[in-house]
């Protein structure tokens, strides 16, 4: 019996003082995702924008989350735009691509990632460079995210394009 009081006396701060640890940890594995379309009809060389709503899989960065309390410092860790329809949509087909991140109403929008040397034969698959300058605890407390791509074609398209955009996060455990 002094042995068990002994061994959980030990654990129990342990289990319980990682859970923000565990928080931060699993954050990070559960990107917040959204679709945007490019228009067919968009024009080239100019700074055109879409938007869309991303959510996570994972809710518990929201205010009602269960241990959203516990996370802070939460930035952009990665940012990757991916063909979604069609498939082999060429993203050379962009010449620059901008992604700012708001609340759901539009609000304390910011820069997270970009691309402005995209090559003409990239391929479906692009990594951005991100921008971790900003932390985004506030938006990531909202239920869903405003995402606003920007981007400049370099060739006209001859279907709308659908991208899909994994945006990374990463945080830390409160003290």
């Amino acid at each position: 019996m002094r042995r068990n009081v002994l061994f959980i006396s030990l654990i129990l701060p342990l289990v319980f003082g990682s859970c923000a640890m565990m928080q931060s940890i699993v954050k990070s594995t559960f990107p917040y995702t959204t679709t945007v379309t490019i228009p067919q009809s968009s024009k080239t060389g100019e700074e055109l924008s879409v938007t869309g709503m991303a959510t996570s899989f994972d809710q518990d960065f929201k205010k009602g989350g269960n241990n959203g309390s516990k996370i802070s410092e939460v930035r952009m860790i990665s940012a990757k735009l991916e063909s979604k329809d069609p498939s082999d949509f060429n993203l050379g087909n962009l010449s620059l691509v901008k992604v700012y991140m708001a609340k759901a109403d539009g609000s304390e929008e910011v820069l997270v990632a970009s691309r402005t040397d995209i090559t003409a034969g990239v391929g479906n698959g692009l990594v951005l460079d991100i921008d971790n300058s900003t932390f985004l605890d506030q938006r990531m407390r909202e239920s869903q995210v405003r995402i606003k791509m920007v981007y400049k074609l370099r060739n006209h398209i001859s279907t709308d394009a659908s991208l899909h955009l994994v945006l990374g996060v990463g945080a830390y455990p409160s003290n």
